[in-house]
């Protein structure tokens, strides 16, 4: 038994009227009015989670920075002692050199 157009087109209305009534009495689906309510919650659940965590990200930067500056400081005096340190050490390699030559002349 073959279905005539009208017949399927007939079908095919009852269902789009009446399918989301069906499953929501069922809990299969729920009324596109509340779904639509629903993801609009939880969107906006989303959107606050999303820039609670670009604040932690931003905060947790931030704190990197500042420890970043603090090592950066201390390579500066550290490079600086190093710098004075070698200084000293060629002070003292030239007036030992030239007090061991002087030495050795006086023989």
């Amino acid at each position: 038994m073959a279905l005539e157009q009208k017949d399927i087109e007939f079908i095919e209305s009852y269902l789009k009227e009446n399918l989301p009534r069906i499953l929501a009495e069922q809990s299969l689906a729920k009324p596109p009015v509340v779904y639509e309510i629903e993801l609009r919650e939880r969107m906006v659940r989303v959107e606050e989670e999303l820039k609670h965590q670009r604040e932690l990200m931003k905060e947790g930067f931030d704190q990197i920075n500042k420890r970043l500056e603090l090592l950066e400081n201390r390579f500066d005096i550290l490079s600086r002692r190093l710098f004075q340190f070698m200084i000293w050490t060629f002070g003292l390699v030239v007036s030992s050199t030239g007090i061991i030559i002087a030495f050795m002349k006086m023989q």
